[in-house]
């Protein structure tokens, strides 16, 4: 049953763990590299254009991003990683404030973990995913731009990321054709129900 968007709202971005927002809700957060889709992906996931903002630059998110969703979820989009073009240390902050909140973080029901289906998972990826698996965190990999590919490589991409990614679901995602939304919405749900 698809699930009703009745309000998304920005709540606030957040650059220290002091600063994230007490609501005591499950929350779901979404990773992945610079340049994924992950913009895309939450205002489609949201059927809201521009709640989250897309950049043609990556690496542009230096905080963590809250929204409210139906008064009942938040979603915390985490920064990019893996952008090269932006200094070392903003990078090593990056790494240090995702693992602070993905270990920390009791209201954390599940990570979406963004690869992009065109290309296999990266070293980045793949150390993520072993971060996920290690920490014992609940998980979906989620495999986005799969529009631009056709079924057949689609099926192999996903087939490769799901032996490199042991562990773990990956579901196809687009955010043109909204392919996979209710896919995601249905682990989302259970995750958040189990809270």
């Amino acid at each position: 049953m698809p699930v009703k968007i009745k309000s998304a709202e920005f709540i606030k971005s957040s650059f220290e763990r002091g600063h994230w927002p007490e609501l005591g809700l499950p929350e779901i957060a979404f990773l992945g590299r610079s340049n994924v889709g992950k913009s895309s992906l939450l205002n489609s996931l949201l059927l809201r254009k521009g709640l989250a903002r897309t950049s043609s630059t990556p690496g542009r998110t230096q905080s963590i991003n809250f929204f409210l969703v139906n008064d009942s979820i938040v979603f915390a989009d985490l920064p990019g990683y893996g952008y090269a073009k932006v200094p070392k240390t903003m990078r090593a902050n990056w790494g240090r404030m995702a693992e602070e909140y993905l270990a920390g973080r009791a209201e954390l029901v599940l990570a979406v973990h963004l690869i992009d289906a065109r290309h296999p998972p990266t070293k980045l990826d793949l150390d993520l995913h072993e971060w996920l698996v290690y920490n014992g965190k609940p998980f979906i990999t989620t495999a986005t731009k799969s529009d631009k590919l056709s079924a057949n490589k689609l099926n192999k991409s996903l087939n490769e990321a799901g032996r490199m990614l042991a562990g773990g679901k990956v579901i196809a995602y687009s955010s043109e054709t909204g392919k996979g939304r209710e896919n995601l919405w249905s682990v989302i749900n259970e995750a958040v129900e189990n809270f």
